[in-house]
């Protein structure tokens, strides 16, 4: 495959992070800040899109930073995968950054600028993960990442807060670097490299099942962020933080880091073939496939709506690494491009929550009957959202959940079928039953019923927005799925 020399992947990642000192400056004049976040947020999203026409092409875009030894180097390369990852996170920054105005401000929330700090941190390395061309740098990203994103978990600064974020790092870096950081280094010490290949780096002669086995499991479970049960306990424990860094963890950076790493690992390192040739992808599917029905039974018990949607997460993340698993041209095409329609159906769905907290400060779901009356914007974008988690069309998830089917066939296991199936009727009875409730159902008697309206402008279209491109990408996935062709070959 062609490659180019450019400097744009680090520019990508760069643009963020040297915004930070003038946000912080800028704390004293929200605007200014603000006005900053945004400009910052375009210029990366140009960035990015200014590099799609060269992969799509079949090239690929690389830089070296540093070489630290044989094999090893701090490197940049945006390939098709990565590419379709850092469209979705840098697009999705800038809707956030809209979102988290409305939200911060009307609430009066304490800390905004170390907020929107720690946010554009948090971005940097999502895209420096996106662009990784080799496993050590991956790993360097994700730990930042990880650090990041600490003080948005713990932005409240109470009790409940420092708690829950304890348990994120607890998991989070207690996984990756007990579980990571020595399968990385004996991969190292087998083949001599860590870069990402197609074909992957190991020769079937040089590992057992066995040993190939463990080493898979410890990349499985020790990227955390992609909440693979049991390392998931961390995700709902994350949502006391505020709805724009819950949107932040669940569909922009923290999970999908998770499963992107996971998914680069088993195409990159391992190779799809040689995990084939050992028959490895059917243990991690069923991984998966029980993290997927375990956590979707959870969500259906929770009645705070924040809560069900962490276990809705958890549930659809396993759907990525199901497909990936599957090791067949469909269930990789429908795998990976759930990433995109899963980030798009999910910060939907976490929007209309915030928005629903800050127009009426509720936050259960037995307190929203009738709320739909009230509120008919924002619960028309949670049904669009909760119809591309479910499966359903219009919305962009019916594409990725028909190829996660189309590729359980080809493996013809039909056990595999059964689980998706099931666990898309289990996404309907946890998401269904808040629409008819929200639109269908006399609202509480009170004097504050007669007053409550949608949230501010700030916080409803940003809502608008993901819910229309969720619609869109029905119609229009033709770009991602050339981009995950290009990169697989498949």
């Amino acid at each position: 495959m062609d490659q180019i020399v450019s400097i744009k992947p680090l520019l990508a990642v760069l643009v963020s992070l040297l915004v930070i000192p003038i946000l912080i400056s800028s704390s004293e004049k929200p605007n200014v800040r603000e006005g900053w976040t945004f400009a910052a947020g375009i210029i990366k999203f140009l960035i990015v899109c200014s590099m799609l026409p060269i992969i799509l092409q079949g090239k690929e875009i690389v830089l070296t930073l540093v070489k630290i030894a044989p094999g090893v180097s701090l490197a940049f390369k945006v390939d098709g995968l990565g590419m379709l990852f850092a469209l979705v996170a840098s697009s999705l920054w800038i809707i956030t950054s809209m979102y988290s105005i409305g939200y911060m401000r009307t609430l009066k929330e304490h800390g905004q600028t170390r907020f929107v700090s720690f946010f554009a941190l948090a971005i940097s390395a999502t895209i420096g993960a996106a662009f990784s061309a080799n496993l050590l740098t991956l790993y360097l990203f994700y730990e930042i990442l990880s650090l990041a994103t600490y003080p948005l978990v713990t932005h409240h600064q109470d009790e409940k807060s420092k708690i829950s974020g304890r348990r994120y790092l607890t998991f989070i870096l207690g996984t990756s670097v007990g579980l990571v950081l020595p399968a990385m280094l004996y991969c190292y010490h087998v083949t001599g490299t860590l870069e990402f290949t197609n074909g992957g780096i190991f020769q079937a002669a040089q590992m057992s099942k066995p040993a190939l086995l463990v080493l898979l499991l410890m990349f499985v479970f020790g990227f955390a962020k992609a909440g693979i049960m049991p390392f998931h306990s961390w995700l709902p424990a994350a949502m006391v933080a505020p709805t724009p860094v819950s949107a932040l963890l669940h569909a922009v950076a923290v999970v999908k880091v998770g499963v992107f790493s996971i998914v680069r690992v088993m195409t990159g390192i391992f190779g799809i073939d040689l995990l084939a040739h050992f028959d490895l992808g059917i243990i991690v599917a069923v991984i998966a496939a029980i993290t997927i029905l375990v956590s979707s039974c959870i969500a259906l018990s929770q009645d705070e709506l924040k809560r069900r949607l962490a276990f809705s997460t958890i549930s659809q993340l396993s759907y990525i690494i199901f497909g990936v698993a599957l090791l067949t041209p469909m269930g990789l095409l429908g795998g990976i491009i759930h990433i995109v329609m899963h980030a798009f159906g999910k910060i939907t769905l976490f929007f209309c929550a915030g928005a629903i907290y800050v127009a009426t400060g509720k936050k259960y779901i037995s307190q929203m009957k009738g709320l739909g009356k009230k509120m008919p914007i924002t619960f028309a974008a949670f049904f669009i959202g909760a119809m591309g988690v479910i499966g359903l069309p219009p919305a962009g998830g019916f594409f990725s959940k028909w190829y996660l089917l189309l590729g359980t066939l080809e493996t013809n296991h039909k056990i595999l079928m059964a689980v998706l199936l099931v666990s898309s009727f289990l996404n309907a009875f946890y998401f269904l039953p808040i629409i008819y409730q929200a639109f269908f159902s006399e609202p509480e008697e009170n004097s504050e019923a007669a007053v409550i309206q949608e949230a501010p402008m700030m916080c409803v279209v940003p809502l608008v927005i993901t819910a229309v491109i969720s619609i869109m990408l029905f119609f229009y996935p033709d770009i991602f799925v050339n981009l995950i062709k290009i990169s697989l070959g498949i």
